[in-house]
């Protein structure tokens, strides 16, 4: 795995002081809603959250890397991703059953780490 592969895993600096529980807030892509957080994980080296985009995407999920948000606003319960919705929606197919396995993650980090400004 690439460094920067690596990196796409982690909160970024401007969410790492204290990154609250987010589960159900809103998402908000560079171009709009993209629907809700419906699981995170605070894992050094491999954090990440999952997005149920309801019916924007025909009700799928898509696995977002914690280094693609840009912040993170509590007070409106909305997590700011540097990212378009045609770049969620253009991800890697979100698989119940595999999106813990090493080569999946890996695919997904390798899509999301040329689009990633640190």
């Amino acid at each position: 795995m690439s460094t920067m592969n690596t990196e796409i895993w982690a909160w970024s600096e401007t969410t790492t002081d204290a990154v609250p529980a987010i589960d159900g807030y809103s998402v908000e892509a560079v171009d709009g809603s993209i629907g809700k957080v419906d699981e995170t994980t605070y894992e050094v080296g491999s954090s990440y959250i999952v997005v149920d985009t309801g019916p924007w995407i025909f009700g799928k999920k898509v696995l977002l890397p914690a280094g693609v948000v840009e912040r993170i606003d509590s007070a409106d319960e909305k997590v700011y991703v540097n990212l378009t919705k045609d770049q969620i929606k253009d991800s890697p197919e979100f698989d119940e059953k595999t999106y813990n396995d090493a080569a999946y993650r890996n695919s997904v980090g390798d899509y999301y780490s040329p689009m990633v400004r640190r």
